[in-house]
């Protein structure tokens, strides 16, 4: 058996298991947007982060990596990991998955996918659209066990224009964020390289909920 998994969030820079093969291409049919709170990783429940989940809008395209893994019990394994680690997102979607390469055709088909629904009855954890401004700033202050929510951000800004995959809605989300975050004292960041340092605020929220950051495992 072979399973493949389709990461468009944390899992491009940190996947957490093993898996035989990495292609960089994208699904169709959805958009990434930060519409998911986050309370286990990048946020608390007093203090939601926002994560990344995916939008279905015909046309829309959504680049990212998929990952293969072969072998019944190596499967079971990922799967188990995976059900743990997004434990906050309601839907399992099978999708095709297609590269540069190959426009048309499907490289592989039902690929697994996770995502955070609209529906609030079965997705306790949807955040929704918001003004820019206003997800900038719930990102900017936000911190969990995992580190500080735009962290979350800046890496996948990076990670996605390292893979050549630049997205327009996430770049203009990091510059609105560091906006913000220029705008706290004790903070130096830039559009081109930031140097991510905790603000006042930040600290203040890992004291007054007892955490540090830790381990990214989104």
């Amino acid at each position: 058996m072979v399973l493949w998994v389709f990461g468009y969030g944390s899992l491009l820079w940190k996947a957490g298991f093993d898996y035989d093969e990495r292609l960089v291409g994208y699904i169709k049919g959805y958009r990434r947007v930060f519409y998911q709170a986050n309370t286990d990783h990048r946020g608390t429940a007093a203090y939601p982060g926002r994560v990344v989940t995916l939008e279905a809008i015909e046309g829309a395209i959504t680049w990212g990596a998929a990952y293969r893994v072969s072998g019944d019990d190596k499967e079971a394994l990922v799967l188990s990991y995976l059900d743990l680690r997004e434990q906050e997102y309601d839907q399992k979607e099978h999708v095709n998955f297609y590269t540069a390469d190959c426009l048309e055709t499907p490289t592989v088909c039902n690929v697994l996918v996770y995502i955070g629904s609209s529906d609030k009855f079965k997705n306790r954890f949807w955040a929704g659209p918001a003004p820019l401004d206003e997800m900038a700033k719930q990102i900017a202050r936000a911190v969990g066990p995992s580190g500080p929510n735009y962290e979350y951000l800046f890496r996948l800004e990076e990670c996605l224009h390292e893979l050549d995959c630049v997205d327009a809605d996430i770049c203009e989300l990091a510059e609105a964020v560091r906006k913000q975050m220029n705008s706290s004292k004790g903070v130096n960041v830039t559009s081109e390289r930031p140097e991510i340092n905790l603000t006042t605020e930040v600290y203040s929220c890992l004291e007054n909920n007892h955490m540090i950051p830790a381990t990214e495992h989104r």
